[in-house]
């Protein structure tokens, strides 16, 4: 989903609540909480990083996928830990 914001396009990451439903993400998103849900523990970004594929897994490639998570997080699709791994929601 995506809106404008003083001029600019932002994409919007509904809220878990909202509509419950992963269609409703777009699709890196959606492999990102597939990756997380897969490891069945906490995961560093590193760890996704991997799975994406090896152009991410380089340190400064990994601030851009940080960033995609938080934003997955914030409107509770995983939850981010106070040490910064990723979990998923039951």
């Amino acid at each position: 989903m995506k809106a404008q914001v003083a001029g600019r396009a932002v994409l919007l990451i509904p809220h878990r609540g909202e509509t419950g439903d992963e269609a409703a993400l777009p699709g890196d998103y959606r492999r990102i909480l597939q990756i997380v849900r897969a490891a069945g523990r906490r995961v560093q970004v590193r760890t996704v990083g991997e799975e994406l594929g090896p152009e991410v897994a380089v340190r400064g490639k990994l601030e851009p996928l940080r960033v995609k998570m938080t934003k997955l997080a914030d409107p509770g699709w995983p939850h981010k830990r106070p040490d910064g791994k990723f979990t998923t929601r039951l």
